[in-house]
């Protein structure tokens, strides 16, 4: 089974910086998002080293399991950027999320900190694998709220789990066995906030009518297009994307 990869990141319609990094291994197929914040560039500053850091640590541990070094991935980019920012008081507070996808053998690994997501395709339907790490994701856990006060909440954005803000951070990771013509999305909210699930899995499914046949050209196009669909609904956030196909 090979996988066909494209992604990038966006400034958006809004903002001054992009303060969104992503990663694409092709080669080892690892691929991360990271969606940074903070002042004074921290947030450019810790998405930027997440997604430096999550990468070499991988390779550096390739040999172990990949659900143990995958998550001591991630809080080895917690570390490095906490102690960034307790250098320079001006970064103090920097954080960032993560939301990582590694493909090995006939599985897909995934990491998840913050409210970047992970999505699935498959047989035409789209499904959530990752949760969000925020304030109104806790409030539907507990039934507080259904999801139509969710996405009314002004708070919504507001994260109760971070990389590099904390000196410790739990991380998400779990398996999903990989068949031939899943199509996986990691993106930043600046996608998932500006459009809706029903408008993100037309856009896939219009592009990749066969993912089996899915090119590099083809599944670009596709990330072009999503990113494009978020800055034509308001693009107020930095927005990233990451499509890969399983063919």
């Amino acid at each position: 089974m090979g996988l066909v990869a494209a992604g990038k990141t966006d400034i958006g319609m809004k903002r001054k910086t992009n303060q969104d990094s992503i990663y694409l291994g092709h080669e080892r197929h690892l691929f991360v998002v990271a969606d940074g914040m903070g002042g004074h560039n921290g947030g450019d500053i810790a998405s930027k080293m997440a997604v430096e850091s999550i990468p070499s640590y991988m390779y550096d541990h390739w040999e172990e399991d990949p659900v143990k070094a995958f998550k001591s991935s991630v809080q080895h980019a917690n570390q490095v950027i906490k102690q960034h920012g307790e250098q320079d008081e001006k970064l103090v507070g920097m954080g960032t999320t993560v939301n990582g996808i590694l493909f090995r053998g006939p599985n897909a690994y995934l990491a998840n900190v913050g409210d970047s997501r992970s999505y699935l395709v498959n047989n035409k339907k789209l499904f959530q694998l990752s949760k969000d790490h925020s304030l109104v994701q806790e409030k539907l856990n507990l039934g507080i709220y259904d999801r139509v006060q969710a996405a009314a909440d002004p708070q919504k954005n507001v994260l109760v789990r971070t990389v590099g803000f904390e000196s410790d951070v739990e991380v998400d990771v779990f398996s999903y066995k990989v068949c031939r013509q899943d199509i996986f999305l990691s993106c930043s909210d600046g996608l998932h906030g500006k459009v809706s699930d029903q408008d993100i899995l037309h856009i896939i499914n219009s592009n990749i009518t066969q993912p089996e046949m899915a090119t590099k050209e083809i599944v670009q196009r596709t990330v072009e297009q999503l990113i494009a669909q978020a800055n034509a609904n308001g693009g107020n956030d930095n927005i990233s994307v990451i499509l890969i196909v399983a063919i």
